[in-house]
């Protein structure tokens, strides 16, 4: 075999060696966006400008949940104190997956949004959770923890452990909303409610939309509404 031969034997074998790595970088996208395109309303609140939500590259750093959505108020993001519970979802095959109550560093744990409800309590509880291509998904990274948060259905289980308490919450809707949509953040009296959130498409650069995964408590019987652990 001549060395000219073998350079064009490896030539090609880099080339399609690096067909496969764009294949698998950019099919999961693609994918994502055909599917969820069906799946999943894109809602946009009425405080929202549509022609204003951009959803272009960006040099932010999403490790960090204070990117994660515009127009918010700087909030404490780092406490000194900064207290943690554990949420699971079967489904995925999460398991007491530490969430901090406050921080902001989603390479670390699940983040509890700042001012939303505490987990089992009346209102909002949301949940930061960061994700990159499904194809590296280890539900014990958090850097891929919600990365295959898509998975989940209505009437799927999440549960939380907060406080020597155990709570399971139902899943109930699934959308997206634009960067700019901090609608998700409000609370709700009516009953108690989690409201999973990642990035999405999972690995997409541009973090274009956001993934919502909105649970309610489910109630055990008639006198309570919480599962004692």
């Amino acid at each position: 075999m001549t060395h000219r031969r073998i350079i064009k034997i490896c030539a090609g074998i880099m080339a399609f060696s690096g067909l496969i790595i764009l294949f698998s970088t950019i099919f999961p996208i693609v994918s994502y966006e055909w599917e969820s395109a069906k799946r999943y309303p894109v809602l946009i609140s009425p405080l929202v400008d549509e022609e204003t939500a951009s959803f272009t590259f960006s040099n932010k750093d999403y490790t960090k949940v204070s990117n994660w959505f515009e127009g918010t108020e700087k909030k404490e993001f780092v406490s000194e104190n900064v207290k943690y519970f554990t949420l699971s979802i079967p489904k995925l095959k999460i398991e007491n997956a530490t969430v901090a109550i406050g921080g902001e560093d989603l390479s670390q744990s699940l983040i509890q949004f700042p001012d939303t409800a505490l987990p089992g309590k009346v209102g909002n509880t949301v949940i930061f959770g960061h994700s990159i291509l499904p194809i590296f998904y280890n539900p014990e990274n958090y850097l891929s923890i919600f990365s295959t948060l898509d998975k989940l259905d209505k009437g799927d289980k999440v549960i939380v452990d907060y406080d020597g308490i155990r709570y399971k919450f139902t899943v109930e809707n699934l959308f997206e909303v634009s960067p700019n949509d901090i609608q998700i953040l409000e609370q709700d009296s009516s009953d108690s409610y989690l409201t999973l959130v990642t990035c999405s498409p999972p690995g997409d650069p541009r973090k274009p939309r956001r993934l919502i995964v909105r649970a309610r408590l489910t109630p055990v019987d008639n006198n309570h509404t919480y599962t004692g652990s």
